[in-house]
């Protein structure tokens, strides 16, 4: 009896291991901050950044940066190419991280977008706006937030939020149809740990509402599993959710490989098809890309 245990046990841990995903990955919230490059001469140049998005299996990354000049250099050099990963670049609306907490009313963050919106990048027009912050629901009725929600819509651009779920329904709002045509990806699906039931009526009610994983207090249990409850709302949603590196600072650079492999840990948690929707086509579907190759 024993020896039959022991010979499930293993059959099963071995199960589990030959299922643990190993497709690609898009990266659907990477920053490339003037801290990490600095001119080339930082701590994570591009050729390090790149090569920890290749040896993780990273094929396409959404690039927004403070300032922007950090994903035009992304969309721009010969390696990104070369390294098979695919920028989808954003707007960010901070030059500086005094804007952090004024963009929404500051005309100048309005200017700026539409400047560089008009001149694109190497990889192609911009697709997105964010990600941006909102540390009180209430600035979500800002007149630059306002501007920017209906340009978004009407562009049909993204946007990249980090903000709770009553400043997601203001921002919705604003939009000319009332949120059911606005692209938006949620930060970290919550800030705060939105419950998963709020969440689940936000994506019932938003038909293009996305939720980004990066830094989400819940999702996994112990051993770095999937949580019950989350594995049951990626099923009722299984092309509504979208993983996230979040390197705002240089430590989560340093930690890219662990945040990439805890992912792929818990993606075996749930049928393949589902694995493989929120870690690749969920972003390529979003923005059109290509499946890349082998």
């Amino acid at each position: 009896m024993r020896r039959l245990a022991t010979f499930l046990a293993l059959s099963l841990a071995s199960a589990l291991a030959a299922a643990e995903y190993t497709g690609p990955i898009f990266d659907a919230h990477l920053h490339y901050n003037e801290e990490a490059w600095n001119g080339r001469e930082g701590p994570h140049p591009p050729a390090d950044v790149l090569a920890r998005m290749q040896r993780n299996g990273v094929r396409a990354i959404i690039a927004n940066s403070r300032p922007n000049d950090g994903s035009k250099l992304l969309a721009q050099i010969p390696q990104t190419r070369q390294a098979g990963v695919t920028v989808v670049p954003f707007v960010r609306l901070y030059r500086n991280r005094a804007d952090y907490s004024n963009w929404f009313r500051d005309e100048s963050i309005h200017e700026m977008v539409q400047a560089e919106l008009a001149r694109g990048t190497a990889a192609g027009p911009f697709r997105g706006i964010g990600e941006f912050h909102l540390y009180e629901s209430g600035n979500a009725n800002g007149p630059v937030a306002r501007k920017l929600m209906v340009l978004a819509e009407e562009k049909q651009l993204a946007v990249l939020a980090h903000v709770d779920d009553a400043a997601v329904d203001l921002l919705m709002a604003h939009t000319p149809t009332k949120g059911a045509k606005l692209r938006l990806i949620w930060a970290h699906t919550g800030i705060g740990g939105t419950p998963v039931a709020r969440v689940d009526q936000m994506m019932a009610r938003y038909p293009l509402l996305m939720g980004e994983l990066s830094y989400r207090p819940g999702l996994t249990c112990e051993g770095g599993r999937l949580c019950p409850e989350w594995r049951q709302l990626f099923l009722k949603y299984p092309d509504r959710f979208l993983l996230g590196s979040d390197t705002w600072v240089n430590q989560r650079w340093q930690s890219y490989d662990d945040t990439m492999k805890g992912y792929r840990a818990w993606l075996a948690d749930l049928p393949a098809d589902v694995a493989r929707r929120i870690a690749w086509d969920n972003g390529a579907n979003l923005f059109g890309l290509k499946a890349p190759a082998p």
